[in-house]
């Protein structure tokens, strides 16, 4: 019976740890901002039934579309629910489910019972919401994100300047444009007409050209779109941090749980030896064990 028990925690352990197992790290999955309405709905609502079914169809949706939306109805105005979700113009399409699976998981947490709540992740976009927003063009600045000035460099700036006309010139809703060492790229969300992208897409370049003067690298977001341009190469390269990555941290935590694990596989052991037949104690151990809470701080 020691020996079934402690089969038993080890395949709760190894279920727990898997999704850690894996220590590559998707930028598609970064979170860059997200945001939860004021209004709160009321737990156990046809509205809180109406925002689960919204977001497992999005989540759905992502598995075979890049982009997708959806209203669902109630029995009353105040249960109505939209949203939408729209992934990056490049991303495969197994990245793109990932990410918005991810999304939706965020929203979960940063948006607990709140009847709109908006996520933009490097690779996806998420957002829902009770009130008409589909379709409906906003070009309010919702994040802007400019490098440290390195001064005024005229290769730096026509770069940029270059970069940026060739994005805004471009058609469709995601745009990508390069010049030297200097990349950018824009997307509308394609709940917006083409002249709506437009318009959006040249407001968002004209607000990263006078708010990121000098800087190697912008980030300009809108709600309905998004611009951003950076140099990747020669004097003003964004370096590599010289700490840990992400993904070397995630890994030493892993590899520290793991020995944890096998230290507690021995002391099992030895217990069981100890104790022999008596099945109790281990039984009752097991069952008051949460396994998961040796990850609840990573």
């Amino acid at each position: 019976m020691a020996r079934s028990t402690l089969h038993n925690i080890i395949t709760v352990l190894i279920i727990t740890l898997s999704p850690f197992l894996d220590v590559t790290h998707s930028t598609s999955d970064t979170v860059i901002y997200g945001g939860c309405s004021k209004i709160k709905y009321t737990p156990g609502s046809p509205y809180e039934s109406n925002l689960d079914s919204l977001l497992t169809s999005l989540a759905s949706s992502a598995t075979s579309s890049s982009y997708n939306k959806y209203t669902i109805t109630g029995p009353s105005p105040q249960d109505v629910v939209s949203g939408l979700f729209q992934c990056r113009g490049d991303l495969a399409q197994p990245d793109c489910a990932t990410c918005v699976a991810h999304s939706v998981s965020q929203l979960g947490s940063l948006c607990p019972q709140t009847c709109g709540g908006a996520a933009q992740l490097d690779g996806c976009f998420v957002k829902y919401d009770n009130t008409t927003f589909i379709g409906v063009q906003d070009k309010s600045l919702v994040m802007k994100k400019c490098a440290s000035s390195v001064g005024y460099d005229a290769n730096l700036m026509d770069g940029r300047d270059a970069v940026l006309a060739s994005v805004g010139g471009a058609t469709g809703s995601y745009r990508v444009g390069g010049s030297g060492n200097t990349q950018g790229m824009s997307q509308c969300v394609e709940d917006l007409s083409a002249s709506e992208c437009q318009d959006c897409v040249m407001e968002a370049i004209g607000r990263l050209k006078s708010d990121c003067e000098g800087a190697v690298s912008g980030e300009m977001f809108l709600a309905k779109c998004y611009a951003k341009y950076s140099s990747t190469t020669g004097d003003h390269a964004f370096k590599p941090d010289q700490d840990h990555s992400e993904g070397e941290q995630t890994f030493a935590i892993i590899i520290g749980i793991l020995a944890g694990v096998v230290l507690l596989v021995i002391f099992l052991t030895f217990l069981g030896r100890v104790l022999g037949g008596n099945a109790g104690m281990s039984s009752l151990w097991f069952k008051n064990y949460n396994a998961s809470s040796i990850l609840q701080y990573m």
